[in-house]
Parts: C-alpha cells; structure tokens; sequence
C-alpha cells in the first residue's frame, strides 16, 4: 500500500488532478449556499447579465427598472436620485396614490422595502427613499435570470453522483457477473457471456427511450439506464482476469482445501482483479458524466427543476448567439473535471504496476 501511494504521488499530474477534483467536489457541495443566490430564483430585471464583479443594477439601469415598476403601480416616475445605495424616488399618480402598491418594490429583487418621505396633500405625490440592493453574477445569468454559477455548482453534484453512483452500480455487477463466468468456466460461462452480447447489440439511446415510454424521466432513470449498460465493459474485463487467475497455483492449492467456490471467488479471485478493475472504474467515472450529458442535452436526461452539465450546455447551445457565456461557464467545468479524471485513472494504472519500480530501479 506504501508503494502504491508513493508511486501515485511521485506523478505531479495525479497529485494536480486529485487536488483539482477535490476543490470542484468541495465547490459543488458547499458553493450554492456560498454565491447568495437560490439556483431556482429568477431575476426578471437581470434575464442574459454578462459576467462580470460589478453589482448590478448597474446606475444607468436603476431608473427604468422603477418605471417597469411604475407602470404596474399606477404612477408615473418623475424624479429619481441615487445616493450611498439609496434611491430617493418621486412618484405622481392622476388620483390618490394608495401606499400599499409599494409593495411591488421589494417584490422585484432589485429593491428594499420603500420608505414614504413626503405625500402631497391630496396624495397623488409621493416622494419615497428605497435601498438599491446589490446583486453580483460572476458567470452572468441564464435566459430566465437565474445565476449561472449558482446553477452550475448545483448541476456539478447532480453530475458528479451520477458519473459515482453508476460506476459504483457498473463496478458491482460487472466485477460480480464476471467473475462467476470466468471461474465457472464451461457451459455457465458460454450462456452468461452470450447473455452480454445480446445486451451489448442493444442501442443504447433506443433503450433510454423504451424506458421513457414506461417511466417518467428523471435522475433515477438516468442511473438504471446507464447502470443496466456500463456493466458489460466491467464484466468482460473482469472474466478475462479471473480465467487468468483460474490457473495460477494458490487458486489450485486453496482447490486442493476444500475451499467453496464462493470463498475463492472472494477470498482469492477478486481481490487479484482490483487493480486494472480501479483503473477501469477511473476512467469509466468520465465515460458515464458524459455519457448523462449527451442525454441532458438531447432531452432525455436530467428534467427541471433538477439539472447537470449536459442540460446547462444544451440551454447554453440554444443561446449561443445571444449568450455565448452560458455555454462556456458549464463546458468548463465539465472538460476540465472530465481532463483531471482521465490524468488521474493514467497515474493509478501506472502506480498500481509493481513492476514500473523493478524497471526503474537502479542496478
């Protein structure tokens, strides 16, 4: 194990990868509640707001946000004046201005609760002082106005569970199914990997939507879908190793014993296999987040409320034109996460090669 973890570690790309995938899990996880923004919140005065750090409502836009909001109340904008934060607004109305309509201020997002400084007489005048609140959008919003960073650190967990759970489900079956085929070898091995053929003819796109057909799209049919496929890969592979192992002499003399077949499948056999069985899992972590973001983005994967990489980078390619930012902010965390995934499953298949220091020991 010592070996292992000094020859991972002797590579400065794993070590790059492994802390690179470490602080995008720590961001999805903790960074929504970081931002200041609900990913389902919608901002109807800041829809398509290119990134950026300065606060928005921007000065020049203050004013006719109030006026959008006049029009709902009834009145008309007369005067507006910004200072320290505050917007002190004069408002006129044909008829006697009920105060409750300044509800609609704070309703908008862009502003506090309105204070009344000064009402005419016959009340069709009011001179209000309202707090101008500060939103920042460091990756801009979406089409709707919601914060893109908020949604794609939120989309990163769905992404992420989805590429674990399924090669965790895909390393379960696949590592168990073939295992029993290659051990027992004979007519049980010839049916069950004929069983794996007649799946691996099965296209998989057709199978997602006879699924659809029957249930209800989601991120549980995502996981079935992908988990009921990536398993053929992890069996082949592993009943390959086992009819390897199947030979060797410990496996013969624990035979000899009296040993089960199942405690030398798990005592003996599987164990022998975990390492090029890690590595496969490594790199099938990526295989299957993409997998789920070609789905995403063909409309089969992730509905709202819920959303991943993929759906993000279909809403950004439809807007591509208009909002070129909604594109690139997802499809960087998914090229780099999905880069730092495959340095990483590179650097376990070397580390977890004994025979690497042998070769560059010196003599």
């Amino acid at each position: 194990m010592r070996g292992f973890v000094r020859r991972l570690f002797r590579h400065r790309s794993a070590t790059v990868a492994l802390g690179f995938l470490a602080a995008v899990a720590l961001a999805c996880l903790v960074g929504p509640e970081l931002t200041g923004h609900d990913p389902g919140r919608i901002y109807p005065d800041l829809v398509g707001t290119p990134p950026g750090l300065a606060a928005h409502p921007r000065p020049g836009t203050v004013r006719p946000a109030l006026e959008r909001l006049a029009f709902r109340m009834r009145v008309t904008v007369r005067a507006v004046t910004i200072r320290d934060g505050t917007a002190h607004v004069t408002v006129d109305a044909p008829r006697s201005i009920d105060p409750r309509v300044l509800t609609y201020l704070p309703r908008s997002d862009l502003f506090g609760p309105a204070t009344i400084l000064d009402r005419a007489e016959d009340g069709r005048r009011l001179v209000v002082s309202v707090p101008v609140l500060e939103q920042r959008f460091l990756l801009g919003t979406d089409v709707l106005g919601r914060d893109l960073l908020t949604r794609t650190l939120v989309a990163g967990r769905v992404s992420l569970v989805i590429g674990l759970v399924a090669t965790g489900v895909a390393l379960l079956i696949g590592l168990t199914y073939g295992a029993v085929a290659g051990y027992a070898g004979g007519r049980v091995d010839a049916v069950m990997m004929r069983l794996v053929d007649v799946l691996y003819a099965l296209p998989f796109v057709f199978f997602v939507i006879m699924l659809l057909v029957f249930f209800r799209a989601g991120l549980g049919l995502i996981l079935v879908a992908i988990g009921a496929v990536e398993w053929l890969d992890m069996a082949r592979m592993v009943r390959a190793q086992t009819l390897s192992l199947r030979q060797r002499d410990f496996v013969r003399a624990a035979e000899a014993l009296g040993l089960s077949s199942a405690r030398i499948l798990v005592r003996h056999i599987v164990p022998n296999t975990l390492g090029p069985v890690t590595v496969a899992a490594t790199v099938l972590v990526p295989k299957v987040i993409l997998l789920e973001s070609f789905l995403s983005f063909l409309g089969l994967g992730v509905q709202e409320p819920q959303t991943s990489w993929g759906a993000l980078i279909a809403e950004g390619a439809r807007a591509i034109e208009s909002a070129p930012w909604m594109l690139a902010a997802p499809a960087a965390f998914l090229v780099t996460t999905l880069l730092a995934l495959n340095v990483l499953g590179d650097a376990l298949g070397e580390a977890l090669d004994p025979r690497r220091d042998a070769l560059t020991a010196p003599r």
